[in-house]
């Protein structure tokens, strides 16, 4: 009896780091002093050191089980991007930049060929929010996992000066409220969408006009990073004020968290364009409207507080950035949270 017919494959394991190494190093900033395989991953400070109060921010997440339909469609080359831009989002959102990024796998069989696409995706997404992917970790981990499935997590630490924090509090009424586009669900409430469609490859292979393509790939499109946005705009001289990843609970959970107390959001719900997939899977499964806003970002997947006279500026930082951009909403005054009308 040895470790690999017990199930976990060394040999495997020092495949899978030779195969991503291509991809890590896509990644890499100035301030990583280390290279893959060591057991930490060391970066420079030389980033923030002239920033009068340097603050960490932190991020970690999954992916959940958006999984399950990479698995079901055997496509593993973008889940990585979800598993980053849940993590950068959360630090944009605090006003941050993204310095460094670390994944964990954990499989049922390590096939090298598969971790190393899955890395590819990590690493996308790390390019995209240029942070750098300075370590990780994979778990070969058998009679836990089944042999084809796996789970997929990241932790994200970034920096902004204390000065920068967007926390909120100087939110005041008649302030408006600007939604960034999502690319559709992005990686939360898969849980009801597996309830609601038939998650077969056969299915989700079928093309939709409405959709522009085929159910699996509008179910597997990756989650935006929104982190160029939100650099673009502070560059260009606008102050966020508040600022609400809208993540898993919505609108409702969501835009709430970024408010200061006495203050009230209203957003517009026909003020901007809602992607065809959140129709699709409210009609097929008859689900009530506000169960919709209170599960899924229904099309925005960023929300912005900003002064009334910086809301043109604010729009054109947005599309200089790639992304597009709608007044929602705005302040009123009244109790903490929001409605939608």
């Amino acid at each position: 009896m040895d470790y690999k017919k017990a199930g976990v494959d060394i040999e495997a394991g020092y495949k899978s780091v030779e195969l991503m190494k291509k991809h890590v190093q896509q990644t890499m900033r100035k301030e990583v002093m280390t290279n893959l395989g060591g057991f930490s991953g060391a970066f420079s400070m030389d980033a923030f050191k002239n920033m009068e109060h340097p603050t960490l921010v932190s991020g970690t997440d999954g992916v959940g089980t958006k999984l399950k339909i990479a698995f079901e469609m055997d496509k593993h080359d973008t889940i990585g991007i979800d598993c980053v831009a849940m993590c950068v989002n959360d630090i944009a959102c605090a006003g941050g930049e993204p310095l460094f990024f670390l994944d964990y796998i954990a499989c049922g069989k390590n096939e090298p060929e598969k971790i190393a696409t899955i890395v590819s995706g990590v690493a996308e997404g790390c390019i995209q929010s240029g942070a750098a992917l300075i370590g990780g970790e994979t778990a070969e981990m058998p009679g836990f996992y089944p042999i084809d499935e796996y789970d997929l997590a990241g932790f994200a630490v970034g920096v902004v000066d204390q000065k920068d924090l967007i926390t909120g509090k100087d939110v005041k009424e008649g302030d408006v409220l600007i939604g960034i586009a999502s690319s559709g669900i992005h990686s939360n409430g898969y849980s009801l969408v597996r309830k609601v469609f038939t998650i077969k490859s056969q299915y989700l292979n079928l093309p939709f006009e409405s959709l522009g393509g085929t159910l699996g790939e509008a179910l597997l499109t990756p989650t935006k990073i929104y982190v160029k946005a939100l650099k673009e705009i502070k560059a260009g001289g606008v102050t966020v004020k508040a600022c609400s990843h809208i993540t898993g609970g919505g609108f409702y959970e969501n835009i709430p968290r970024m408010l200061p107390e006495g203050m009230h959001a209203v957003v517009n719900k026909g003020s901007y364009d809602i992607p065809p997939i959140f129709g699709m899977l409210q009609k097929d499964g008859n689900i009530e409207e506000e169960m919709m806003y209170n599960t899924y970002n229904m099309g925005i997947g960023m929300m912005i507080a900003v002064d009334p006279a910086d809301v043109d500026k604010t729009l054109t930082l947005i599309k200089a950035a790639g992304e597009t951009g709608y007044v929602v909403g705005e302040i009123k005054a009244g109790d903490k949270g929001v409605t939608l009308v």
